[in-house]
């Protein structure tokens, strides 16, 4: 839910917008006149899912200026790009400049790197990060510029780049899907709604067969989203890691789904992670802005969540104990959360609780990092605004994951596609 800090003022977003509408299809980057297509003209290709490249500027067969699509309906925000390049030479070396990020301020700077992967290596890596430069440059108007070199090996291969690690709607639909395979009778997957395009936003209940039968007194509930902000593809893996562990035969897992019962929304804007936005929805809305007074027309998968969660709340034999909202950090490393502030003592003293165990006992989480505000250009978010209309025993949080690494000491661990999917988990281990 971080504020985002941009770099360049409206002349230059309203030149954008008309610029850059929609993502190159199999762009070839030539010198300007020639006809002949020949190997290490570059094809660049960001017309899939997930994908984000709105321009290729040639500056010789060594140089190309790429220019970040900006959000659909929002040209504040360009930071998520994600392309494929094929038709390349064996041994070419060419430095890529992404010439129009929004954002001052970012962990390029601090030694994060783009992923590539290609035909032959499916897995992603990390450029390595003394090829890798982010500064702000006064050939593009001032903007901040993210250069990096790399070397293609095998010309019959198609490399793709992108910010960090992609975790798309079909791969979250496949994920579902094959948990739906299993028949666990301690799973159900249902429909909250559709998103403007018709995407599903799915609700998960992860808990033992006779909560979900119950008549006792009183059900414990944990109600937990991500992926509001659709460009923070580390919130996936972490939710995905929750699953995981929450659908497994551990007895720790075990135990939680015989004392609670979890509510949970994976993605909360399928259509943003689909059409390859950072921030923002199809119709160029910051979602975590519009909890207060969702519209079911604009904001339809916030309003079914928020309705979803006042139902929960005012039912009297529901202790919605949490709600925990996952994002992903662009600036900061490790995990930390956001929480509220209250006036009665002890209910801010409770809400310290669990981000301070959560640092007793997982490792990539920082508790020096936590922080408990009200600022007023929040109040909009999730956590802000369910904290005040939800009743006073509902804990709400951000829980924020970094994009990159995590520190222990001195030391310095960088997170890769697989320790994406399990971070912050070590507090569900015995």
């Amino acid at each position: 839910e971080c504020c985002e800090t941009m770099a360049t003022g409206p002349s230059l977003e309203q030149s954008l917008e008309e610029e850059l509408v929609g993502n190159v299809y199999n762009y070839t980057s030539q010198v300007s006149g020639s006809t002949l297509l020949k190997k290490g003209n570059l094809i660049f290709d960001a017309s899939f899912e997930c994908g984000n490249l709105g321009k290729v500027d040639y500056i010789s067969d060594y140089e190309y200026d790429l220019f970040i699509r900006p959000d659909t309906y929002n040209p504040r925000y360009r930071v998520w790009f994600n392309f494929t390049v094929h038709n390349v030479r064996e041994e070419q070396r060419v430095i890529f400049n992404i010439v129009n990020f929004s954002k001052t301020k970012s962990l390029y700077r601090d030694g994060m790197s783009p992923v590539v992967k290609s035909t032959s290596r499916p897995q992603w890596e990390r450029i390595p990060s003394k090829n890798v430069f982010y500064y702000k440059c006064p050939n593009h108007q001032k903007s901040y510029v993210l250069s990096f070199a790399f070397a293609f090996d095998r010309e019959e291969d198609t490399y793709q780049f992108s910010y960090c690690y992609p975790y798309s709607y079909s791969r979250l639909q496949h994920y579902l899907a094959e948990q739906d395979k299993r028949g666990l009778d301690f799973y159900k997957r249902e429909l909250l709604c559709h998103s403007m395009q018709q995407r599903r936003v799915d609700v998960l209940t992860i808990t033992s067969p006779h909560n979900m039968e119950s008549t006792a007194a009183t059900l414990r509930v944990v109600f937990i989203t991500a992926r509001v902000h659709p460009g923070e593809s580390p919130a996936s893996f972490v939710c995905q890691g929750l699953l995981d562990f929450l659908l497994s035969q551990h007895s720790t897992a075990e135990t939680l789904r015989d004392n609670i019962i979890f509510k949970i929304v994976p993605m909360l804007n399928p259509d943003g992670v689909y059409l390859g936005n950072y921030r923002c929805s199809l119709m160029g809305f910051d979602l975590n802005r519009h909890w207060q007074e969702p519209s079911p027309w604009a904001h339809p998968t916030v309003h079914a969540t928020k309705q979803l969660l006042v139902e929960l709340d005012r039912n009297p034999k529901v202790d919605l104990d949490f709600y925990i909202d996952i994002h992903a950090h662009s600036t900061l490393t490790n995990g930390f959360m956001y929480g509220n502030v209250y006036e009665e003592e002890d209910r801010f003293e409770k809400q310290a609780i669990f981000p301070k165990l959560l640092a007793q006992y997982a490792e990539d989480f920082s508790w020096n990092q936590t922080s408990f505000n009200k600022d007023a250009v929040k109040a909009g978010t999730g956590r802000r605004s369910l904290g005040g209309c939800l009743q006073p025993k509902t804990l709400c949080y951000t829980l924020e994951v970094s994009f990159f690494s995590y520190t222990i000491g001195s030391s310095h661990s960088p997170y890769s596609e697989d320790s994406c999917i399990h971070p912050l988990l070590s507090l569900l281990r015995p």
